[in-house]
């Protein structure tokens, strides 16, 4: 068996982004830039006034001279004349700045008398002007490749006139279940059955991910029909299938794919729970087989499927994002493998501390509820006391995957 740095290495590099599309950028939040997003030109577009105030020429010549009130500049409506020394322009935040003028007077440092205004404070030359270009300039990049278009990204690159961005477009991921215990929602499960909780959790935590998942139902463990799932399946950009890749009598998946030329990458990972984690690919596809108890799936879900969602949607960074927290109680360990606990981080005043729920069984969802956090804990290592420094992985390092 190969470890879990060692599969996931293979996963990130056995995988590229789908290809990228052009798309208006009012369609593009959550996902992920393919090219390079540039200024259209310069921002600000011209001098402007950071606040209410008075816009005036500077140096002046006597600090408590008055100065000539001689119109007013308004955002969207600027004025048309020139300042010259000695005289002023009421002028309001984002408003164009006059020809002639270098500085803006806040209101409250001034007394306006007639057409007259008077300075409390001796101003600095220069003082409150956003310059033009100041924020940007023209064909400046703003947005590199890579980069997931979340509100500001968004909002930066409408300023700029972005009209349309290269992007990867949203995953299209079939999903197929296998065991004849199965049974869907709204069936009530006879003696030996289950419902068939993991079309749950995967479709939800795709559509978290920012994927358009597509559910192809239960292939339960006969050959043909799983062979005729994974044949509707070969038009999305991943397939991942539940339960049926351990060595039982039943367990036909990697069987089936074997009739297909199927490529496989890895079957078999050291870490619990998920050790049986198949990945390959079959007509090019990737494909994930994925271990069919409930945590099983979730744990193999998060530490293969979702870097390998990140890698076909254009992420540059794929991995898990992890924090150092302190652990708040004892947890064991599991020897040849490596474990991987689900656990709840939280901050506190001076730092993380991480808890470990008590459930933890590979045929559980209990445990799926209320974590944040994914614990490893290294082959070998029976148990790690209370109070000690652990790496955690987050299991929502970002909003959306794409």
């Amino acid at each position: 068996m190969i470890s879990y740095d060692e599969a996931l290495q293979r996963v990130v590099e056995s995988i590229s982004p789908i290809h990228s599309i052009e798309r208006p950028l009012q369609d593009a939040a959550g996902l992920v830039l393919a090219a390079p997003a540039t200024a259209r030109w310069g921002m600000p577009l011209c001098n402007n006034s950071a606040m209410d105030g008075y816009a005036i020429c500077t140096p002046l010549a006597d600090d408590k001279s008055g100065h000539l009130l001689i119109g007013a500049s308004y955002a969207g409506h600027p004025f048309s004349g020139k300042v010259t020394p000695g005289e002023a322009v009421r002028i309001t935040t984002g408003a164009a700045l006059p020809a002639g003028a270098t500085t803006v007077v806040p209101i409250e440092d001034a007394d306006e008398k007639g057409d007259q205004v008077i300075f409390k404070v001796r101003p600095e030359a220069g003082q409150n002007v956003r310059r033009a270009g100041e924020e940007y300039q023209p064909g400046e990049v703003l947005v590199a490749k890579g980069t997931r278009l979340r509100a500001g990204e968004i909002a930066l690159l409408a300023s700029a006139g972005v009209e349309n961005v290269r992007i990867y477009p949203p995953l299209r991921v079939a999903v197929i279940s296998t065991g004849d215990e199965l049974v869907e929602l709204g069936q009530k499960p006879g003696h030996g059955q289950v419902i068939n909780s993991n079309v749950h959790f995967l479709r939800t935590r795709l559509c978290e991910c920012g994927c358009l998942p597509t559910c192809l139902g239960i292939g339960g463990d006969e050959q043909k029909k799983l062979d005729q799932l994974i044949d509707q399946a070969l038009d999305t950009d991943i397939i991942i299938t539940t339960g049926g890749v351990s060595v039982g009598e039943k367990d036909h998946v990697l069987e089936t794919l074997e009739n297909r030329n199927f490529e496989k990458i890895f079957w078999k990972v050291a870490i619990k729970p998920g050790k049986p984690v198949l990945f390959g690919k079959v007509a090019d596809t990737p494909f994930f087989g994925l271990p069919g108890n409930p945590a099983a799936t979730a744990a193999t879900f998060e530490l293969f499927v979702k870097p390998a969602l990140k890698r076909l949607a254009g992420h540059d960074v794929v991995n898990p994002a992890k924090r150092i927290a302190t652990l708040a109680h004892e947890v064991k360990g599991g020897g040849k493998r490596q474990v991987f606990l689900w656990c709840k981080l939280n901050w506190q005043k001076d730092g993380y501390t991480v808890s470990v729920g008590p459930r933890q069984g590979s045929g559980q969802n209990r445990c799926l509820t209320q974590v944040n956090a994914m614990l490893p804990v290294p082959i070998g290592v029976d148990r790690i006391e209370k109070g000690k420094i652990v790496e955690v992985l987050l299991l929502d390092d970002t909003a959306s995957w794409q």
